[in-house]
């Protein structure tokens, strides 16, 4: 279609402006696309960002490092803890703190659960704009059972403030556990369902495979990471480049496209669900014994027991929440492997109670520049599709 619309020489009077979104359902977020159409054959392409636009990284500069958590959880909300574990390791890091084994492979657990969630989403959507809504309505419970695990764990289920600067909240009760182990049970089954649905569909297929390509330089110059660089070619995964929380600990693979269309970046997450179910077995079979925090006083928040009945723990509670604790001077750059890719936290400190300075690396802000670039010459569907399979996701996008 784009070759022989190198052919076409339409006069500018042809075109016509189509606004997609701020608002349209299947932008799947609130982001305008202004498109300049030849017909169904978009020409050109304007995004606008910014309509959810909240000031974290200013309101952060305002925050003592405790109450930034629940920032963080508005960004992905479709991976909510990679994003407090990021934060929290990067706190960590400035302030040297080493956490202890047990800390890390529950982590790990929680990040991967959180990972399986964010490609469930992703996936059935790609699904949805495809025309075939019976994956989307079937897989989603999979997702509640993920968010059930998540409130056993910390009480919130979407936003979930998760873990704590040091290690966790709480340990691992015997029904997170059964819960744990009833989805690596349960979940497999039904995922291979979802798959024999649409992996090898012929109609699916048709409708995303070389539907909004980049080549593997396109992608590498624009900065792209994760699951999008992945199926372009590219095996660059944060965990092995440049591992953290023990993911040293671990063997798994990392799924690699080669076309870098709509299809691969659907197959690679496919992939990624299944490494994701071997991690989590991995490290839960063998959770080390030992503490679930690490033995930092002036940072971990002493049990609520004790600060209901203790004046010495009442009074660190409020000095950590308030940010009293001393910080170092110091500037540390952390990133995880997010959902959609690499999360970076560039956090600046002068010792004061609040961040200097702190930047979020928001992968979907690089992904959003390269859109109108993967559209043009395409079909006004294929638009739709194309930016469901990269998983702009408009909290993150904007920050």
């Amino acid at each position: 279609m784009s070759q022989e619309l190198e052919t076409i020489k339409p006069n500018e009077k042809d075109f016509n402006i189509l606004n997609l979104g701020p608002t349209h359902p299947a932008t799947h977020g609130v982001f305008q696309n202004v498109l300049k159409m030849d017909g169904e054959i978009i020409h050109d392409s304007e995004s606008t960002i910014g309509y959810i636009h909240r000031a974290f990284e200013k309101i952060a500069e305002h925050r003592p490092y405790y109450q930034i958590t629940p920032l963080t959880d508005r960004l992905n909300y479709c991976s909510s803890p990679i994003n407090n574990m990021g934060w929290h390791m990067t706190v960590e890091k400035l302030l040297g703190v080493q956490t202890p084994k047990r800390v890390d492979y529950m982590r790990i657990i929680i990040m991967e659960l959180a990972r399986i969630s964010d490609h469930i989403v992703c996936n059935s959507v790609i699904g949805v704009d495809a025309g075939a809504l019976t994956g989307f309505t079937y897989i989603f419970q999979w997702r509640e059972k993920i968010y059930d695990i998540y409130e056993e764990i910390c009480g919130a289920r979407l936003t979930t403030n998760i873990g704590r600067i040091g290690g966790m909240e709480r340990d691992f009760n015997k029904e997170c556990i059964k819960k744990i182990r009833s989805f690596l049970n349960d979940f497999p089954k039904a995922f291979a369902e979802f798959s024999s649905l649409l992996e090898r569909n012929r109609i699916f297929m048709d409708r995303v495979i070389n539907v909004g390509k980049i080549s593997a330089e396109r992608a590498l110059n624009y900065g792209f990471t994760g699951p999008n660089l992945r199926a372009a070619g590219v095996d660059y995964d944060v965990r092995v480049m440049n591992p953290y929380c023990s993911y040293q600990d671990f063997d798994f693979i990392i799924p690699v496209g080669t076309n870098g269309d709509t299809y691969d970046r659907f197959m690679v997450r496919q992939q990624e669900i299944l490494e994701s179910l071997k991690i989590i077995k991995n490290a839960l079979d063998n959770l080390p014994e030992g503490k679930f925090f690490a033995d930092v006083p002036e940072f971990f928040l002493p049990p609520k027991d004790e600060v209901y009945n203790n004046m010495e723990a009442l009074i660190w509670h409020f000095k950590i929440v308030m940010g009293e604790a001393d910080v170092p001077v110091g500037e540390v750059y952390h990133a995880v492997e997010g959902g959609n890719g690499e999360l970076g936290f560039y956090l600046v400190s002068d010792g004061g109670r609040a961040p200097f300075r702190l930047h979020f690396r928001r992968p979907c802000f690089i992904y959003y520049q390269a859109f109108p670039e993967m559209v043009k010459g395409s079909m006004l569907s294929d638009a739709i599709i194309t930016l469901s399979s990269m998983n702009v996701i408009a909290g993150e996008l904007d920050a």
